[in-house]
């Protein structure tokens, strides 16, 4: 696959990119399988000259781990292409403490190791005096972990950091709670809340652009309310993929700190021309696709192809300022996934 530059529609979403960022499930693979073109394209984006990285707010794995099953599909990928929020909350944490201190961690293997490589001393119970909680996700954590992290929180000056606070977590059989409801048990018992190193809040984009030292990153995410919020916070130029958790209806809905400046079918988007979206017969114009609000509902006034639907109606939408969920959309405006 070439990269695809320019054409009458415009330059390609990552023109003057010169690091690639992507979340990783449901934009580059979903579950054990690389998405649909996502190999070719990020080969060709690499092949470009074009730095392409991974973020991701699973403090579960390491970037080791990582990294082997990118490679599985064929990516050409080492582990420091890989940017964690268990890193990112380190960060934070080197910024506040001094070398060697007492972290109780209250997570998995891929959180336990970032705390011990960058040299703190990692303490397993409340009663070890800790400097600092970090907490992150792991499937096997249970109310003992928990309660831990609760008992060195009782001192209000005691530092808590939370590696993300995603309220769900996909999984093969579906989507489970994620680390946001862990840290949530812990908030109800503490009465205060941690600072956070992963998306929406910026210390892991700061991270990444630091790692790779990016002048001019370039973010793919596949939700809104961390991926994108993550990025526009960020000041980081981004694109909402199509191929994840938010469609349609979400992206209707966005609220102006979480809309996307491209949206995209698949990852393909990203080395293709890129619509303009300008007005058009009281709406929105995509390519052919022309949509404008009439009252309560969204009309198509000249079908298209179903992601510049949804693009010209995003606009519509957003531009009116109305709530998309008390307006009636066509069945043409959600098949863009």
């Amino acid at each position: 696959m070439k990269l695809r530059r320019r054409s009458a529609d415009g330059a390609n979403p990552i023109e003057g990119a010169d690091v690639l960022l992507l979340d990783l499930d449901g934009v580059v693979y979903r579950g054990r399988d690389a998405l649909p073109h996502a190999v070719d394209v990020l080969g060709a984006v690499r092949a470009s000259g074009v730095t392409v990285g991974y973020i991701t707010n699973n403090a579960s794995r390491r970037a080791e781990a990582v990294a082997d099953q990118l490679r599985g599909f064929g990516l050409e990928v080492e582990a420091d292409h890989v940017v964690t929020s268990p890193q990112a909350a380190v960060r934070m944490l080197a910024d506040r403490l001094a070398p060697g201190a007492r972290i109780l961690v209250i997570g998995g293997d891929g959180l336990t190791s970032v705390v011990e490589a960058a040299g703190f001393q990692v303490v397993a119970s409340a009663d070890d005096e800790p400097d600092a909680v970090v907490q992150g996700f792991a499937p096997e954590l249970g109310w003992k972990d928990l309660a831990e992290a609760a008992f060195a929180l009782a001192d209000p000056d005691r530092l808590w950091v939370a590696t993300n606070t995603d309220w769900t977590i996909p999984v093969e059989r579906g989507i489970a709670p994620g680390n946001g409801t862990l840290v949530s048990a812990v908030h109800a018992a503490v009465g205060r809340m941690p600072i956070v190193a992963g998306k929406p809040e910026t210390p892991l984009f700061d991270a990444a652009v630091e790692r790779f030292s990016a002048e001019h990153p370039f973010f793919v995410g596949d939700r809104l309310d961390t991926d994108i919020a993550g990025a526009n916070a960020a000041g980081m130029p981004s694109a909402l993929v199509l191929t994840g958790i938010d469609g349609p209806r979400e992206v209707l809905a966005a609220p102006e700190r979480a809309r996307p400046p491209f949206l995209l079918a698949d990852l393909r988007g990203l080395v293709e021309p890129y619509p303009e979206v300008r007005p058009a017969a009281g709406g929105f114009r995509s390519r052919d696709a022309v949509v404008r609000i009439d009252g309560r509902r969204i009309e198509v006034v000249k079908p298209g192809d179903p992601v510049d639907l949804l693009r010209a109606a995003a606009q519509a939408v957003w531009s009116a300022e109305v709530s998309a969920w008390s307006l009636d959309v066509p069945d043409a405006v959600l098949a863009a996934r």
